[in-house]
């Protein structure tokens, strides 16, 4: 029997899955692995216990691995692709294919068909392929420039918009739901006042503000709401550059469009005012309405490997 295993490896987790040539077997998320923003130690410490615990679900040992796929963000520098490799091949034996984030989310979404996916986790990244496998993208040049509508990208405009709140009202708290609002962002920083937020969001190194956007996403403030709906559209306008550039009008009628990641998954206007904005840019944008997980497509590329 040929087993496989396909990893995500994200910047807020890593969902590992192990499967045979037609069944999957077991999956089992840990920790981040992303290597450019957890380090070497983290990266390392998630995916082998990610790799053990998929093993252990499916009832097999690490020895019986004969193929790996692990799709990262920043897989394209060859130092973290080594570095991926090398940690991987501690553990497991055989063939390893370390592959961009994006190259597995569409896999998952399309097989090797056409249509763009927009990745919206820790960071964002709007990426397709055409009939004749010519690709693009747009977004994804890192957390301090861009990744617009990601959870990092929301997480720190939260921040910005409470300071901001703030100073309008001269410190005063507005109402219940505005205290709600900024307790639940001090929470994941373990910090207690807007002032003590400021502090953290200024520190060296920066803070993990992707960690900000489940109270975003939790909230009823029309701050939240609005950084929600921004999100969402800022989305939208990175799948309309990619829809653009690679089915010109009128050359084609329907454009399979797929949504990835936390941000869709956790956030109900998010995902409406993406695929509202994203319909109304580009009409002819066919969403497929469920999240997709791109571990499946990891898993696939391990097992094209193994015939």
């Amino acid at each position: 029997m040929s087993y496989c295993l396909g990893i995500d490896g994200g910047g807020s987790k890593t969902t590992c899955a192990v499967g045979d040539a037609t069944k999957l077997l077991a999956t089992v998320v840990a920790g981040p692995s992303n290597i450019i923003r957890v380090g070497e130690t983290r990266a390392r410490e998630s995916l082998h216990q990610a790799v053990r615990e998929a093993c252990a679900a499916a009832g097999i040992t690490t020895e019986e691995l004969e193929n790996t796929c692990i799709g990262a963000a920043g897989a394209g520098r060859s130092e973290a692709s080594s570095l991926l490799r090398k940690i991987l091949a501690e553990i497991v034996p055989g063939q390893i294919r370390v592959v961009a984030d994006t190259e597995i989310a569409l896999e998952a979404a399309f097989g090797q068909g056409p249509g763009v996916i927009v990745i919206a986790g820790t960071g964002s990244i709007a990426y397709g392929r055409d009939e004749n496998g010519k690709t693009a993208r747009a977004g994804g040049w890192g957390f301090a420039i861009s990744d617009e509508g990601s959870a990092h990208w929301t997480g720190r405009l939260a921040v910005a918009a409470i300071l901001r709140a703030t100073d309008m009202t001269g410190g005063a708290a507005e109402d219940v739901l505005r205290q709600d609002f900024v307790a639940a962002l001090c929470r994941p920083w373990g910090v207690s006042s807007v002032a003590d937020l400021a502090r953290a969001a200024n520190s060296i190194p920066p803070p993990d503000f992707a960690a900000l956007f489940p109270a975003v996403a939790a909230s009823k403030d029309v701050l939240a709401l609005e950084l929600q709906s921004s999100a969402g559209k800022e989305l939208a306008r990175l799948a309309a550059i990619v829809t653009r550039r690679l089915f010109v009008p009128y050359s084609v009628t329907n454009v399979p469009v797929a949504m990835v990641g936390g941000v869709f998954r956790h956030s109900i206007r998010a995902k409406s005012d993406f695929y509202n904005e994203l319909r109304n840019l580009d009409p002819r944008a066919e969403i497929n309405p469920q999240i997709v997980e791109p571990f499946y497509g990891a898993l696939e590329i391990a097992r094209r490997a193994a015939t």
